[in-house]
């Protein structure tokens, strides 16, 4: 008889913190992991019952994310933050707890992580803006909260295969636009690449497994050719004393050949038939002697020569790239660099963590990462919205960069493209909110000029001088564009108040009252009557024309003459008819459907942004905006109104020659001017046109028509009072 033995079966979170503890040995001692575990065992129990889609325990995931950083060599309170980086928004555990438990630092790198809870916002892509802004507020005060994020979008992209297509693709997409740009601008290269990959691969799913296949096929061919090169290139190091110098051939990933065939319309064979290598030396005289000699090996192509040595990338990468005709006329890449300033380029800010032994990379990785999230903290403060921010911030992200040279020798970043209103705004929001002109290697230049590298950029300013709206059409980068807006929004809120104040005492003037003499009581009677917080909102709607000052000004001086002291619209007195002079300007619009000119019964329809619409007692179009009383006011023509208005008459004419001519001469001799002539309807004998005409009323109407009708070649004449259709003779 045979006894069964069991063996316990180790839980997958098991596993995972099992894996955890062992990698953090070997950088963190007994204590710190101890506070590691007491970190688990909360997320743990909070996380307790919740599956993921893949059926394993939702901790795996957190703790995937920790093992993630922990390669990285994160720091303890950063690793604590990974485990519990989910809890605030999927458990019942608040902030205040983890201050409790934790301290202060590991809750608020849990908070930053976290999304924002229930997002009043009107669509998912508001909701998506405003958790990446919260994010970025969080990275600006510790860079550990985009190390997490990072890592736990990578774990789930590496498990989504689960989820529902539809998703699938708004994650990748969303994963492609914001997070693989923000690893690659933070210099974390593999990261990126892998992000990269995995969001092509569930975008593109047919289009990566094809591209994947011709890459491996292909890649057979190539295994001798690279082995060529690469021996060649070794032995000429080696033959100058630079034999500890590492030689190696490297590949495009999928996403990044796939981007280049798509931007250079080129076929897979063509952009794959390009052969890149990588020396790494041991320091900075090794990589310009190792250029030295891969130059005197294969010739190399002129203009592709880039000096990352010497002028660093915004996201600290250095290196020498230069591309050559390589031994069988192919294109040969080749990027050399030290073995730190390799180590920067594949870590980025991880480097930071990674390797600390190595001085010259920390701080200037963290420097850089910083240098850029000040900027983004200054582009949030201006941004309007977080779908501005957002739209800036991408713009920030996917920028080639050339390099411009302050009079005083300092170097500029700015991305390809940009212009003399950039350059001034990189240097101070203050310089480009007052800058008027440049001059571009001391000669003047216009501001929409497009920068080249190497040029040197004097900013002129003037003290008068404003941000013009027309600059947001050539600016290029996220801090100018973001900088304009900000400064016309509130520039125009400003100009609107003045101007609605302006309108306001104007029209309570030509009431017979003065400003002045009206009470507070009167205005926050009408503030309450039209539900405005403040008597500014009110003004910067009469400015912006969204309120008629007219109407404000005799609802201002009903609600003071009420003698009840009821503060309802509907209560007040009836105002007189509002009399139309015909010069009010933007806030008094005539009505395009039905042409209303001086003499005509009328009526206004209250549109708001437009002002005033004015609209014949008879147009077809008044017969819906009659229901909505609230929306619609008794005018009429004041009797001196004075100006030129547009009539639309319809004429069937004989078809002869001079025809018009003879109509032209006649409304000219009757001293009204022809805006516009249409002509929708011609044969050999009849011809029917439209002639818009310029004129003072009714009156001077009529008289142009008598007129007409006097000439033989006149066989009818009518005036069109509803809107024009399109390619016919009717009205």
């Amino acid at each position: 008889m045979m006894l069964a033995v069991t063996e316990a079966v180790e839980l997958p979170q098991e596993k995972l913190i099992r894996r955890l503890c062992k990698v953090l040995s070997s950088y963190l001692d007994a204590d710190q992991i101890a506070e590691v575990i007491r970190a688990y065992d909360l997320a743990h129990e909070a996380h307790e019952g919740q599956v993921r889609l893949t059926g394993e325990p939702y901790i795996c995931h957190p703790l995937s994310v920790a093992l993630l950083l922990a390669d990285m060599r994160m720091d303890m309170r950063g690793i604590m933050a990974a485990i519990m980086h989910d809890v605030i928004e999927d458990t019942g555990v608040d902030k205040q707890r983890l201050i409790d438990e934790f301290g202060e630092e590991v809750a608020e790198l849990v908070d930053g992580v976290t999304k924002l809870g229930r997002i009043n916002s009107t669509s998912r892509a508001e909701a998506q803006a405003q958790n990446v802004r919260k994010m970025f507020l969080a990275m600006v005060k510790d860079l550990r909260v985009i190390m997490v994020k990072l890592a736990d979008r990578l774990h789930n992209m590496r498990t989504l295969e689960t989820m529902a297509s539809h998703k699938r693709r708004r994650i990748a997409s969303e994963t492609l636009d914001i997070y693989a740009p923000i690893a690659n601008r933070l210099g974390m290269h593999e990261m990126r690449l892998e992000l990269e990959d995995l969001g092509f691969a569930a975008m593109y799913p047919t289009r990566a497994r094809i591209l994947a296949q011709s890459v491996k096929k292909a890649r057979g061919n190539r295994k001798e050719v690279v082995s060529s090169i690469e021996s060649s290139i070794l032995k000429r190091l080696a033959d100058a004393g630079l034999d500890h110098c590492e030689v190696i051939g490297r590949e495009k990933h999928l996403y990044s050949l796939y981007q280049k065939m798509v931007r250079k319309r080129r076929p897979f064979a063509e952009v794959f038939d390009v052969y890149a290598f990588r020396i790494i030396g041991e320091n900075v005289d090794d990589c310009y002697r190792g250029l030295g000699i891969v130059h005197n090996l294969y010739k190399p192509i002129p203009g592709r020569f880039k000096d990352y040595i010497a002028v660093p990338k915004a996201n600290g990468y250095q290196s020498l790239h230069t591309v050559l005709a390589g031994p069988f006329g192919q294109p040969l890449e080749i990027q050399v660099r030290t073995r730190a300033m390799h180590h920067l380029a594949e870590a980025g800010i991880a480097a930071h963590w990674l390797y600390k032994s190595e001085k010259e990379l920390a701080p200037y990785s963290q420097a850089r990462a910083h240098e850029w999230l000040q900027d983004l903290l200054e582009i949030q403060q201006s941004a309007g919205d977080s779908l501005e921010f957002l739209d800036n911030l991408k713009v920030d992200l996917f920028q080639r960069e050339v390099y411009v040279f302050t009079p005083r020798g300092q170097i500029i970043k700015l991305p390809r493209d940009t212009t003399v209103v950039d350059f001034a705004y990189a240097v101070h929001t203050h310089v480009g909110n007052t800058c008027v002109s440049a001059r571009v290697d001391r000669q003047l230049a216009p501001l929409q000029t497009v920068l080249q590298n190497g040029q040197t950029v004097e900013i002129i300013t003037a003290p008068w001088a404003r941000p013009n709206p027309l600059w947001l059409s050539f600016v290029v980068t996220a801090k100018a564009r973001a900088a304009i807006r900000n400064h016309l929004r509130h520039f125009k809120v400003k100009e609107g108040i003045a101007l609605g104040l302006r309108l306001l005492e104007k029209e309570v003037d030509d009431l017979g009252f003065r400003y002045e003499d009206i009470s507070q009581t009167q205005f926050k009677a009408l503030l309450k009557a039209l539900d405005i917080p403040s008597l500014d909102d009110l003004l910067e709607d009469i400015g912006f024309g969204n309120r008629l000052p007219m109407l404000v000004a005799r609802q201002l001086i009903a609600v003071g003459d009420h003698k009840d002291g009821g503060t309802s619209l509907s209560t007040l007195p009836t105002i007189t008819p509002l009399i139309i002079k015909g010069t009010e300007g933007m806030v008094v619009n005539l009505a395009k459907c039905c042409r209303p000119i001086p003499g005509d019964p009328i009526i206004g329809f209250f549109n708001p942004g437009k002002g005033l619409v004015i609209h014949l007692t008879e147009c077809k179009n008044i017969e819906e905006l009659r229901k909505r009383q609230v929306n619609w006011i008794d005018v009429q023509w004041d009797k001196q109104a004075t100006g030129e208005f547009p009539a639309l008459i319809r004429l069937e004419l004989m078809n002869q020659v001079g025809t018009l001519a003879k109509v032209a001469s006649t409304i000219s001799r009757m001293r009204a001017n022809i805006e516009n002539v249409q002509i929708v309807n011609q044969d050999s004998q009849l011809s029917v046109d439209f002639i818009t005409l310029m004129v003072r009323d009714r009156n001077h109407l009529a008289n142009v028509v008598r007129e007409l009708r006097k000439l033989t070649i006149v066989l009818k004449i009518s005036r069109v009072k509803s809107e024009l259709r399109k390619k016919t003779g009717h009205d």
